[in-house]
């Protein structure tokens, strides 16, 4: 999906963890919410480095408002057995800027290639279902300059506005800043609210856009 089409994405709000025990061998699956792939590698090594003794580290990763960034590794285990089902679990729950990271400690018994792939899939699914989600939706940030007699009535009314976010406040000689975020569809309603308020003394400037936590 074109980025320009989303409007919206889910993530996690931090770290999770889970643990399921199959036929003695124990897997224990980290996820951490990450935005580069520098940060998930990150990650990853500081998974591995907390746990050496275990026989397999597997992971997987998906980044990007629209999921475009997707990694997996195996680690050891069969081609195909661990990585890739961990993969498809955060594909599958629609989940992005997430790092999964499957410790695995290996009990005696054989599992076999399905008994590997519903192992570390199951381990990434009770870790999302241990965690907490998030909407992140696209925000565009705009930058408010009001007299310093309309300032505090201004961030008044923006705090109580549906789909805005006053992220800053700046108090200048020459007045007021404000740095909010909303909708990109309600920039032109944002202006004439403003303008109402300060009888159209206020100027008003379009900035980035951001994805903001909702």
């Amino acid at each position: 999906m074109p980025l320009s089409s989303l409007r919206s994405y889910v993530t996690i709000a931090g770290r999770s963890s889970a643990e399921i025990e199959v036929r003695r061998s124990r897997f224990v699956c980290d996820l951490q919410r990450v935005e580069t792939e520098e940060a998930a590698r990150e990650f990853i090594e500081a998974v591995r480095a907390g746990s050496r003794e275990a026989r397999h580290h597997c992971t997987a990763f998906v980044l990007g408002a629209d999921g475009a960034v997707q990694r997996s590794n195996d680690d050891g285990e069969p081609s195909g057995t661990a990585g890739a089902p961990m993969l498809e679990v955060l594909r599958g729950r629609e989940v992005s800027d997430v790092v999964a990271v499957v410790t695995r400690w290996f009990g005696g018994i054989l599992l076999g290639t399905g008994g590997l792939i519903r192992a570390y899939g199951d381990a990434v699914g009770a870790a999302l279902d241990a965690a907490s989600l998030v909407v992140r939706e696209l925000r565009l940030e705009v930058v408010l300059e009001v007299s310093h007699a309309d300032g505090p009535r201004v961030e008044h009314a923006l705090h109580g506005r549906p789909a805005t976010a006053v992220t800053g406040v700046d108090y200048l000689a020459s007045g007021v800043r404000l740095h909010v975020a909303v909708s990109p569809d309600e920039v032109e309603g944002l202006t004439g609210f403003v303008a109402a308020l300060t009888a159209g003394a206020a100027a008003v400037t379009p900035g980035a856009r951001t994805w903001t936590d909702t």
